[in-house]
């Protein structure tokens, strides 16, 4: 690892967020198999796509910590090395929810109603998309950094920006949505049900939210 980062940082100090961009966003690409798995109740195929989850969360947490301590402090580019940290910092909170989720539905071994199924799924794949366009935005920095955050490029993530802003926005209504329709039919479950499945409605929206904070980070490295 250390190796890896000494290399990468020889050729750029932003190419190791880029690596763990993609590696966070390869571990919400995986919650889309594994809600397949439950909505399908198959435990079997659940469990194996969580731990390919735990995996690539695992990877990325040890990635964040040797940016952590191995980001040089003095950087020779406009930005400063905090707003870089706390990039990352946002960066892994996509694979940590991603975790979450995926143990609180398969630890509880949680049915989907089928009221639901269908629009939640939609939910899933949105949260999932925006952590894709983080990642896109994310792998512009080692051109930023190359132009000195200025020219082209700026308008280039601030359009990508623009994009990601939009599928957070479609998330918060489809979580709305969900809610919606949770609460037309929580007479029929069971209360403890009822409470968990509204949990993981928030912590799945919550990887939204996180990727659109990565997207506010990239702002203010652009606003210097």
């Amino acid at each position: 690892m250390s190796n890896l980062l000494e290399n990468l940082f020889g050729s750029s100090p932003v190419m190791p967020l880029e690596q763990h961009v993609n590696i966070a966003y390869r571990c919400t690409r995986e919650l889309i198999g594994f809600i397949d798995a439950a909505l399908a109740e198959d435990w079997d195929k659940a469990t194996e796509v969580r731990k390919t989850i735990a995996a690539l969360e695992h990877e990325a947490d040890n990635l964040k910590k040797e940016i952590r301590l191995h980001l040089p402090k003095s950087l020779f580019m406009p930005v400063p090395r905090e707003d870089l940290l706390e990039l990352l910092l946002v960066q892994d909170k996509m694979a940590n929810l991603t975790k979450d989720v995926s143990g609180l539905v398969l630890g509880r071994r949680m049915v989907i109603p089928k009221e639901l199924a269908a629009n939640f799924r939609v939910f899933v794949q949105r949260n999932v998309d925006a952590a894709k366009q983080a990642r896109k935005s994310v792998r512009e920095l080692d051109e930023l950094f190359t132009t000195g955050f200025r020219g082209a490029e700026v308008k280039l993530v601030t359009s990508l920006i623009e994009t990601l802003d939009n599928i957070e926005t479609e998330t918060d209504d489809l979580q709305a949505s969900l809610r919606r329709d949770l609460f037309k039919i929580e007479d029929s479950l069971k209360p403890v049900d009822v409470i968990f499945l509204y949990r993981v409605i928030e912590l799945t929206g919550e990887i939204a939210n996180m990727a659109e904070r990565v997207g506010r980070r990239l702002e203010l490295l652009l606003s210097h």
